[in-house]
């Protein structure tokens, strides 16, 4: 089998927070639907500080647009919305 793909996912928002959690609740399925297990390898969101139950473990990178540069993550998944700045 082949390697993870692995994740970054910037913006832990509904939608961010919703998908990290399809992610980890059905990985058995998205794997065996995709051929090739997906893996969260970082997270990041604008506020760290914020309560979030699902992202216990997960590696953290305070900035999100660090995400495409690093090494360990194959496939940016950006869910940042919000009005303004």
């Amino acid at each position: 089998m082949s390697s993870p793909l692995r994740l970054g996912i910037a913006g832990l928002g509904t939608v961010g927070a919703g998908t990290v959690a399809i992610l980890q609740n059905h990985e058995q399925m998205l794997q065996k639907r995709s051929g090739r297990s997906l893996k969260i390898g970082a997270v990041s969101a604008r506020d760290k500080s914020k309560a979030r139950e699902n992202i216990k473990g997960l590696r953290w990178i305070d900035n999100a647009v660090a995400m495409a540069s690093d090494p360990e993550i194959d496939v940016i998944v950006e869910l940042i919305g919000g009005e303004g700045g």
